[in-house]
């Protein structure tokens, strides 16, 4: 199984494992599971740092170091298939960096961890 977490599932993995949902982190916790981290993802993170809106304990290189580094997770880098789903996708969620996550997951057939309850509307599967 391959999950790819939103930037708020990201956060919480590493700074604070008690909000994410139990099912979310036990998923997290099984070794056969692959965690990937979009680049869109962190984008969207540094972009809130740099804007005093992260409210993380931490520095986000700290993070992210610490979710690739210590927890194993996998970087996932926007490729042109990704950015190709992103046009054939319905305009249903205005948010870019939700929508490229939505294409990655299409694209790498995986697991959307999200508690974004409008993502529910495309075609990936979400876990909460």
């Amino acid at each position: 199984m391959k999950l790819l977490l939103d930037a708020h599932a990201l956060l919480w993995a590493v700074e604070d494992p008690a909000r994410l949902s139990p099912k979310v982190r036990r998923r997290i916790e099984l070794g056969a599971t692959r965690v990937l981290v979009s680049i869109a993802s962190i984008w969207e993170l540094a972009i809130k740092e740099s804007i005093g809106r992260l409210g993380t304990k931490r520095p986000l290189d700290v993070v992210l170091e610490d979710a690739l580094a210590l927890h194993g997770f996998e970087q996932l880098d926007i490729d042109v298939r990704h950015a190709l789903r992103v046009a054939k996708l319905p305009a249903l969620h205005g948010d870019p960096f939700d929508r490229m996550l939505v294409a990655q997951a299409i694209e790498e057939r995986c697991t959307l961890v999200t508690r974004d309850r409008a993502l529910d509307a495309y075609p990936v599967e979400t876990l909460w």
